[in-house]
């Protein structure tokens, strides 16, 4: 597979009254065609800021954003306007990204009537056919997003990311509002628009269950860094950070006979604004020492399983040594 999305050190600060907000600081990461990128961590840690930086409805700070081999990190709107065929957002408030004043064909439409790229009687038909792709009835053609619940009104904005054929979507948190039978609904169309359209996601969600489901690697974000990134199914058998065990620790089991040891987090967080050097997270790690006040990055730890921390291997002798015995 080849790289369809490289991210190099990208940075979007925000100036406050306080000082400046590091809301992403410093992330890097590459994107496979026809794989998902989860991205999870607490509320606050950057997540729906990094998606939006990468597609440009934020300016960065700093670094690099590398699509299909073209750096689009300071594009000019022509460049832009290109870019948005190929690359496209789901919101996570299916309500409020909707214009109450337009129906739903008119909303499934808007992206071909601004990218003029066909006439107004195969617009209409392409129309139906996202509505039928994504499971909306074609009755509901004259609906406004009022008329409808939750479960349908996020697949019109899924329908509206579609319109333009792109080849990468960042999801943010397209399932978070909705019920949970809903959520499975809308989850698995993802998956088959993926397999069938061969897509590339960015999911970003703070459930760690549906981040496993929809997968192919994840991040961990804590403050505006990635402090893990793996392949799904390892980061579940095998959390190397004491931020990603403690995520995991808070996973409910669907079993009440089963016991389960809870990491509780305890101590301040860290202010995002004009942070010091060092682990954000030490302030609240059971492991930290004065080493852990020295600066620190992502680091490949065993068979690209990046962690950035400074005692990963103190903390996980037992797990690194069978791993590289395995090897």
């Amino acid at each position: 597979m080849s790289t369809i999305l490289e991210v190099q050190n990208l940075k979007k600060y925000f100036k406050t009254p306080r000082g400046t907000l590091h809301a992403v600081d410093d992330v890097s990461f590459k994107i496979e065609k026809g794989t998902t990128l989860g991205v999870v961590g607490e509320s606050g840690c950057g997540k729906s800021t990094l998606g939006r930086t990468i597609l440009q409805l934020l300016d960065s700070t700093d670094g690099k954003i590398i699509f299909e081999g073209e750096d689009v990190t300071h594009a000019d709107r022509k460049t832009l306007s290109r870019l948005r065929r190929h690359m496209q957002i789901i919101f996570q408030d299916p309500f409020s990204s909707l214009n109450p004043r337009m129906t739903v064909s008119e909303t499934i439409m808007e992206p071909l009537i601004i990218q003029k790229i066909m006439c107004k009687k195969d617009m209409l038909k392409e129309t139906e056919r996202l509505m039928d792709t994504v499971g909306l009835a074609r009755r509901l053609t004259n609906s406004y997003p009022h008329e409808l619940d939750g479960g349908r009104r996020q697949r019109i904005g899924i329908a509206r990311a579609l319109a333009l054929n792109p080849k990468f979507i960042v999801c943010d948190e397209p399932v978070s509002a909705l019920d949970v039978s809903i959520q499975a609904q809308v989850l698995n169309l993802m998956q088959d628009l993926k397999n069938d359209r061969k897509l590339t996601y960015i999911f970003i969600t703070h459930d760690l269950s549906v981040v496993k489901y929809i997968s192919d690697e994840i991040c961990v974000m804590y403050l505006g860094q990635v402090v893990e990134k793996c392949k799904a199914d390892e980061l579940f058998e095998k959390p190397l950070h004491p931020y990603t065990k403690a995520l995991l620790s808070a996973i409910p089991i669907p079993d009440i006979h089963a016991k389960k040891e809870r990491i509780i987090l305890q101590g301040e967080i860290t202010s995002p604004i004009n942070p010091k050097p060092g682990c954000r997270f030490a302030a609240r790690c059971i492991y930290a020492n004065e080493e852990c006040s020295q600066p620190q990055k992502l680091e490949d730890v065993s068979n690209e399983h990046y962690v950035s921390c400074h005692r990963v291997y103190e903390i996980n002798e037992n797990i690194l040594n069978s791993k590289e015995e395995s090897v």
